[in-house]
């Protein structure tokens, strides 16, 4: 793989194909990459070992070399890009939670757990399937997914805006280029939040020890600029609920600046926060906090409000979805635990 693909796949955070596999208790020492081969039906050894030089093979979530000696209960994941995306395109019946919707675009409520658009594995089941399985000939983005002027994670809930012409999709891409788009999230994070709001201004790239995240580089000079507001809705002893507004809208972004200034998400599984990081080690606080976990089995993070200017009318929209249930169910549980102690 030459140096441009390489770089094509780190920066295309889409075209992944994933492969996990566990190994079992009577599992001997074995090459990883000898170890994904014997699993993967028409992989090649070269590529599978291009993919471990390119820093796309995983054993517990760490990057390693294709030479690594698998152990009984080691994860090992490989990326590989996926299938041609135009193959991928196809329709299915799903509900949708329609907030708006007129001739020029609609805005959906995304529930947590539905994935925006085919990529990482997930090559059906996605919002995209859903829209396109819903409205015809949806205009395409730059990277030609019909429909979709932004997006939110997998286990992100909350408001996204769909285009339905060639010139919304024009004027709303625009919008949120130039950063004129409104979007404020509520984030759920670890620890006592000291200042009532704050500016978070760091760059954000691809982690060099893991491909799966984004973090802030130690050369200020490296990653894109990412800019996020904070301020502090609530406290719970342990805890702080925050309103994020976006600056900017780089992937992962909430989440990497979060775990960057010590407070990550709760239940960011990813980035940390789904350990407990903060209070005591007695059991009824652990078990308290290992049911707030189930409660919310993903990161505490939703996409809370949407501002556009709209294409056709050129009146300025604001919109506003409720925290979904399994938000609201764990705010609760924190606010009667804090009340309490």
């Amino acid at each position: 793989m030459n140096n441009k693909n390489v770089d094509d796949l780190e920066n295309n955070n889409d075209l992944f194909e994933h492969h996990q596999f566990k190994a079992d208790k009577g599992q001997e020492p074995l090459r990883v990459d000898k170890f994904l081969m014997n699993r993967i039906e028409n992989a090649t050894r070269n590529k599978i070992q291009q993919a471990a030089k390119s820093g796309f093979i995983f054993v517990n979530e760490k990057n390693v070399k294709s030479n690594y000696k698998v152990k009984p209960g080691d994860v090992a994941k490989v990326m590989f890009a996926h299938p041609p995306y135009e193959n991928l395109l196809v329709g299915e019946k799903m509900p949708l939670e329609i907030v708006f919707e007129d001739d020029s675009l609609l805005v959906i409520n995304k529930p947590p757990g539905l994935v925006v658009h085919p990529g990482h594995g997930n090559y059906s089941g996605t919002l995209l399937n859903g829209l396109i399985s819903h409205f015809e000939n949806l205009p395409s983005n730059k990277d030609g997914r019909p429909g979709l002027v932004h997006r939110i994670d997998k286990d992100t809930s909350g408001l996204l805006v769909v285009a339905k012409t060639e010139e919304s999709m024009t004027h709303l891409a625009k919008q949120f280029y130039l950063k004129s788009s409104k979007r404020k999230y509520d984030a759920l994070v670890w620890g006592i939040v000291e200042k009532e709001e704050g500016t978070i201004d760091e760059n954000l790239a691809r982690d060099p020890k893991n491909r799966l995240i984004m973090s802030v580089p130690q050369n200020k000079d490296l990653g894109k600029k990412a800019v996020t507001h904070y301020k502090v809705l609530e406290r719970f002893n342990y805890l702080t609920l925050l309103e994020c507004q976006l600056e900017t809208g780089r992937t992962h972004q909430i989440r990497a600046h979060m775990k960057h200034i010590g407070h990550p998400i709760f239940n960011d599984q990813r980035y940390g926060g789904d350990k407990i990081l903060k209070g005591t080690i007695f059991n009824k606080y652990k078990q308290f906090v290992q049911n707030c976990f189930k409660i919310i089995p993903r990161q505490a993070l939703h996409a809370k409000s949407l501002g556009f200017v709209h294409p056709s009318s050129n009146k300025e929209l604001n919109f506003e979805c409720e925290l979904p249930n399994d938000f609201s169910e764990s705010l609760i549980k924190w606010r009667n635990y804090s009340t309490n102690i």
